[in-house]
């Protein structure tokens, strides 16, 4: 049977090559930082990494985790419920609901694990989920797995919504799904309209705050800060692999009750091994820092703002965004591809986004800012982005 099927796949191998669309691995030989070093032995510029606060090598995270490396081991070798539970998990854990403003926190392997582990434990075919359209491929998964009624609006509609909470008051509970920020687009869900339509419908709300944890409100504590809504929210999830120092690790944190539930019955909690100590520790460290000072979100906002106003300037079609995220629209998926290659040859590391990831005929550049960018950094890259930008006639 393989033979046949090697042949199918072959083909379809081929056919993605044939367009331009193969997606080849950049291979990195120095640490995550604004400042890379690629297998080619090419120093670049690194503009798409979730690395938004710069922590990726941060000193302090590094220490944190050497020394828990030394003390608590390299792994634990079970789940949580065994023997997989250090001292240093349920403090992870206090400092992730402290520093939303939250009841309690459960840990995770990923965010697509915390995501996918969600749902199926809290509600079943009586009850309602209500999602956003350009939710992340862990939410829909997840969605998947349960046995809920479904809904679907139109990314951040809310005339959509409320025709969707209408609809589904014929079941027992409702929870409307959404990220916080979009990571293909940028921008922000309208947490605040989301809330007054949950008040008036009776509905819950859950918020995927990966790419909005660190880097939305005023220091950086995600969008139930950005609409002073914190502690009032069900369910949050996020991640430590994005600026939370870049690592592993997910987590949901939210209502009490919910989170005791999950710890019984989320499969993916129950069913893999627990983040390893010195991961836990360096998160410790980096919500410690958080709490210190609001340094790298000041410098993170005031990064983005800077490079966004460039690049329209030069004339780039810029999606609008409230977050680290620079969406630069090129409509054409091979185009993305080659202006991204041409921007490495400039010393410039970014990747063009197509159909699946983006809708068919969005394709696009995500540029994402880091605290760890200096405005020389920014200088070049929006430098190199115009020149190959006249060069492809992408702009004039």
């Amino acid at each position: 049977m393989y033979k046949d099927f090697q042949q199918h796949l072959q083909n379809e191998l081929q056919s993605i090559q044939d367009a331009g669309l193969y997606k080849n691995e950049r291979i990195i030989v120095s640490p995550q930082k604004a400042a890379i070093q690629v297998s080619t032995g090419q120093e670049v510029l690194n503009f798409c990494a979730n690395n938004y606060l710069g922590l990726s090598d941060s000193p302090q995270l590094i220490n944190a985790a050497k020394k828990a490396l030394d003390e608590r081991g390299f792994g634990m070798s079970s789940v949580r419920f065994i023997c997989g539970t250090q001292d240093l998990h349920k403090e992870l854990e206090k400092k992730i609901a402290g520093f939303f403003g939250t009841e309690d926190t459960i840990l995770y392997a990923a965010c697509f694990d915390a995501n996918g582990g969600v749902f199926e434990p809290l509600l079943n075919e009586q009850d309602a989920i209500i999602s956003d359209s350009l939710n992340h491929a862990s939410i829909i998964d997840g969605v998947r797995l349960c046995k809920a009624q479904r809904y679907r609006y139109p990314n951040a509609n809310m005339e959509e919504l409320e025709n969707c909470l209408k609809l589904a008051q014929a079941q027992r509970f409702r929870l409307i799904v959404t990220d916080g920020v979009f990571s293909m687009d940028g921008n922000v869900a309208p947490l605040d309209k989301i809330y007054e339509l949950a008040q008036k419908y009776n509905a819950m709300i859950m918020v995927d705050e990966s790419h909005s944890a660190g880097v939305v409100g005023k220091t950086g504590r995600g969008t139930t800060e950005q609409f002073d809504l914190r502690g009032k929210i069900e369910i949050l999830t996020g991640t430590l692999g994005k600026a939370f120092g870049g690592a592993i690790g997910g987590f949901t944190t939210g209502k009490k009750e919910i989170i005791d539930l999950l710890r019984q019955r989320s499969r993916p909690y129950l069913f893999s091994n627990s983040i390893p100590p010195m991961v836990a520790a360096a998160g410790i460290a980096m919500f410690d820092m958080m709490a210190r000072t609001n340094e790298l979100q000041d410098k993170l906002h005031a990064n983005t703002e800077y490079f966004v106003s460039k690049m329209k300037a030069a004339g780039f079609d810029i999606k609008p965004t409230q977050s680290a995220i620079c969406a630069v629209m090129l409509y054409d998926a091979k185009l993305s591809q080659q202006m991204a290659d041409r921007l490495l040859d400039e010393g410039i590391y970014v990747v063009g986004f197509y159909y699946p990831v983006v809708p068919k005929d969005l394709a696009r550049i995500r540029v994402q800012i880091s605290a760890g960018h200096e405005k020389e950094h920014l200088d070049k890259a929006v430098a190199a982005f115009t020149k190959i930008g006249k060069e492809l006639g992408v702009i004039q």
